[in-house]
């Protein structure tokens, strides 16, 4: 296959790779204060992802891809609430296990990462155009 061809299939699947964790991590926020709808019961748990790699077999390349979406174990946070419908016996009530510092850090470097394969594609696209231009004016 073409290295400009297997270039774009990379960045593509870096692209689409990067797109699922940004949903993830906007999922994880959008949770962040969600509690438990009945008394006692767990709240929203955080979601991680992995990624793993996938030999392309037509280029040779190497894509990255979702692996998968995992469940992060970390526990809940725990305050207390005796007035909220969420509340236990004791009148704690378990929030998720979600912290906005991190889900920000995991957001703007999935960013980078999608910006600068979507970079890697207008390039390649740059260096496609360029190579008609150069066989349209040998002819």
């Amino acid at each position: 296959m073409d290295p400009l061809q297997a270039s774009m299939k990379i960045a593509g699947s870096g692209l689409a790779a990067q797109s699922a964790r940004l949903r993830v991590v906007a999922e994880n926020m959008a949770n962040a204060q969600s509690v438990a709808k009945t008394a006692g019961a767990n709240p929203y748990s955080r979601k991680t992802v992995s990624f793993q790699s996938e030999i392309d077999r037509a280029s040779g390349a190497s894509l990255v891809q979702l692996g998968s979406v995992g469940v992060d174990r970390a526990p809940f946070r725990i305050e207390h609430d005796p007035g909220n419908p969420a509340a236990d016996a004791d009148g704690n009530v378990k929030y998720p296990n979600v912290n906005l510092l991190t889900e920000v850090a995991d957001m703007r470097e999935a960013n980078r990462s999608y910006e600068a394969n979507l970079q890697v594609m207008k390039q390649t696209r740059e260096l496609f155009s360029m190579t008609i231009d150069l066989l349209k004016g040998s002819q």
